[in-house]
């Protein structure tokens, strides 16, 4: 049952923006990351998730895991995998649900759907062996990311590997708020090469055997970008430094966020100005 074709969940209506993936597991197949509650028609007619056991998730970021409580409703046999960090937010989604609504404003029903609270039982913290497959922290995008790396070589790359498009070379990292830490990212690069993976399965979009290229990619645009933003780029400069030719990026990891990301990150590099001293 399982496939290494990312399932297209057909986001805001556009290709290869979002996909998911059933994984081989020692307890047969399960999901990896289902996408938001807004593209769960999709993910119903290309998975009979009645023969879904386990659904792993990379990050509860609403583009990766917004459709788990409904999921786990309609489907109460099922255990989610996450960290111990993201665990609270998927059975109280509340507070993930106001900062995503400040955030999104009125387009958060649009682009996102129901989010709902998974009940606690079926919730699973991962450790270092999930179901067959190894499971490590990959903090930089988001402190509580995780990734699954099969016996076959195939990393289930979250965000942690970046962006890339199918069937185009370019790698670029989305660096939202308000979590991007960039010697985190690069520690994670660092530990995903020492697993050595033969492919990197991503859900921005795509499956790729050229993991040396790709990581070596990545790690020089967050380089590039990290550099820039704290240099003093506005977000109108790095909007016309970020490569998007046409376009196909901005629906995965729109440049806006990925600007208010490291402009977050830059600003806390910078220590705040001691008040003056009194006169005695």
């Amino acid at each position: 049952m399982a496939t290494l074709e990312p399932i297209d969940l057909h986001h805001q209506g556009a290709e290869r923006v979002i996909g998911s993936y059933v994984v081989d597991t020692d307890d047969g197949p399960a999901l990896f990351d289902c996408g938001p509650a807004s593209t769960l028609d999709t993910l119903r007619r290309s998975v009979d998730l009645r023969e879904i056991r386990h659904l792993l998730l990379s990050h509860i970021h609403l583009d990766h895991a917004g459709a788990t409580g409904v999921i786990v409703r309609e489907h109460p046999h099922m255990t989610v995998h996450v960290s111990a960090i993201g665990a609270p937010h998927l059975v109280d989604p509340s507070r993930l649900e106001a900062s995503a609504r400040r955030l999104y404003g009125d387009a958060f029903d649009t682009l996102w759907g129901e989010l709902a609270p998974v009940p606690e039982e079926n919730v699973s913290v991962v450790g270092e062996v999930v179901l067959g497959l190894a499971c490590f922290p990959t903090p930089g995008h988001a402190s509580h990311h995780v990734c699954y790396l099969g016996r076959d070589g195939t990393l289930y790359a979250g965000d942690a590997a970046g962006v890339r498009i199918a069937p185009s070379e370019l790698v670029q990292p989305p660096t939202p708020p308000p979590e991007f830490d960039l010697d985190a990212w690069l520690a994670t690069i660092d530990e995903i090469e020492r697993r050595a993976p033969e492919r990197l399965a991503l859900v921005h979009f795509g499956v790729f055997d050229d993991v040396a290229r790709h990581l070596g990619d990545l790690r020089r645009r967050l380089h590039e970008w990290s550099e820039l933003v704290a240099g003093g780029a506005t977000a109108e400069e790095f909007a016309r430094a970020v490569t998007d030719a046409d376009g196909s990026y901005e629906l995965a990891m729109p440049v806006w966020q990925s600007y208010a990301g490291l402009k977050r990150w830059a600003d806390k590099l910078t220590p705040s100005p001691s008040p003056a001293s009194g006169g005695g």
